[in-house]
C-alpha cells in the first residue's frame, strides 16, 4: 500500500514538471521592452501593457469570412491596449483610446532607415514598430514603466473563449451590429468565441463609440479572467489543456515573463471584476480633437491623467474624478 501510494505521488509529480515544461514550451517572447535614452525608471508594484491585435494570424480565409475580421493581413493593428497596474493599493486596469494623438518617437522603420518622430494616433505606433514601439511610446507619454507585455490576436482570443466553452456575461440591452456580425439578446447568456469577439469589437451603437467599446473590453476581460482562473476550469484537464494550448500558443510576451508572472496577472484580472480592483479609462479632454489633416482624434485630459499616471508609478490610491 505504501509502495502505491509512493508511485502515485511520483506519477503526479512527473505530470505536473511536464505539463509545466510543457506550457512554458508554448510562449512565444519578442524583445518588446529594450532599454532606450530616457526610458522612465522603474516604479512601484508591477505594470502589464495588455494588447489585443487584428492578426490573422492561424485564420483561414473562410474563418476569417466568419469572424467578420476582413482579411487585410498586411502587418497586424492594435485594436486595444490597456495598462494592467497590480500592487498595494489594489489592481487597477487602464484603457488607452487607439485613437489618443500623442507623440510617436523617432524609431527604425523596415528600410531600417530612422523614422523621423511625430505625433498622430496612438495605435500608429504599434502599426509603424511594432509591440516595442508601442510600449516606448506609453511609456513616454505617461511616464509609466512597462514591466511585462501580453498581445493577442484574433484567432488566439477565440479559441481561449471557445476551449473554456464561452464566457458567462450580463449584457445590458439587445444588441445587432452588420459590421462586426454581433446579434445579441439582452440578458444572462454565454457568449462563444465568436460572438465575443464581436463583442469587444464593435462599437456603432454606443453614443460615444470607442470610448463604450473600451468598456465593453474591460468588462468581458474580466469576465474572462475570473472563469478561466476558476477551478473547474483549472482542475479539469479537458478545459486546462486546450486553454493552455489556445492562449500560450497564441500570446506574444516579453522575454522576461514566464508562467509565474502570467499566473499573477491572470489572478489579478480576476481581482479586477471581483471588485476588489478598479476599471476606467485614461482621462479625456476632448474625444473629437480635429487635427490638421482633417482627423478625428483623442486628446487626454492633461492634468487629470498626470494624476493617474503617477498612481500607477507610486502604486498610491488611483484618483477618483467623479
Amino acid at each position: 500500500m505504501k509502495w502505491s501510494v509512493f508511485g502515485v505521488l511520483i506519477a503526479v509529480m512527473v505530470t505536473a514538471v511536464s505539463t509545466w515544461f510543457w506550457a512554458d514550451s508554448k510562449l512565444n517572447h519578442e524583445n518588446v521592452l529594450a532599454d532606450y535614452p530616457g526610458r522612465p525608471a522603474a516604479g512601484k508594484g508591477t505594470n502589464w501593457l495588455i494588447v489585443g491585435s487584428d492578426s490573422r494570424q492561424g485564420l483561414t480565409d473562410s474563418e476569417q469570412d466568419d469572424l467578420h475580421t476582413g482579411h487585410d493581413t498586411e502587418g497586424k493593428r492594435s485594436d486595444s491596449m490597456m495598462i494592467l497596474h497590480v500592487g498595494d493599493n489594489g489592481n487597477t486596469l487602464m484603457s488607452i483610446p487607439r485613437d489618443s494623438w500623442v507623440p510617436i518617437p523617432e524609431h527604425p522603420g523596415s528600410n531600417g532607415k530612422p523614422v523621423k518622430g511625430t505625433t498622430a494616433k496612438i495605435n500608429s505606433a504599434f502599426g509603424s514598430g511594432g509591440g516595442r514601439l508601442l510600449v516606448q511610446t506609453i511609456e513616454q507619454n505617461t511616464g509609466i514603466r512597462i514591466d511585462h507585455y501580453a498581445e493577442i490576436g484574433f484567432g488566439g482570443f477565440v479559441g481561449v473563449v471557445d476551449s473554456i466553452g464561452g464566457v458567462e456575461m450580463h449584457i445590458d440591452q439587445a444588441v445587432k451590429d452588420k459590421d462586426s456580425g454581433l446579434d445579441l439578446k439582452a440578458g444572462d447568456q454565454t457568449l462563444t468565441g465568436k460572438q465575443a469577439l464581436a463583442f469587444v469589437r464593435q462599437r456603432h451603437q454606443m453614443a460615444d463609440q470607442d470610448l463604450g467599446r473600451m468598456r465593453n473590453q474591460q468588462k468581458f476581460l474580466g469576465a474572462l479572467a475570473h472563469q478561466a482562473a476558476s477551478p473547474g476550469n483549472l482542475l479539469n484537464p479537458f478545459t486546462f489543456y486546450p486553454l493552455v494550448d489556445s492562449a500560450l500558443g497564441t500570446l506574444i510576451v516579453d522575454e522576461d515573463c514566464g508562467l509565474t508572472d502570467l499566473g499573477s496577472f491572470f489572478l489579478a484580472m480576476k481581482d479586477v471584476n471581483g471588485g476588489s480592483g478598479k476599471s476606467l479609462t485614461v482621462p479625456i479632454g476632448n474625444p473629437d480633437y480635429r487635427t490638421k489633416t482633417g482627423e478625428s482624434a483623442v486628446l487626454w485630459d492633461t492634468n487629470k491623467s498626470k494624476q493617474l499616471f503617477d498612481s500607477f508609478k507610486n502604486d498610491t490610491a488611483v484618483p477618483d474624478f467623479k
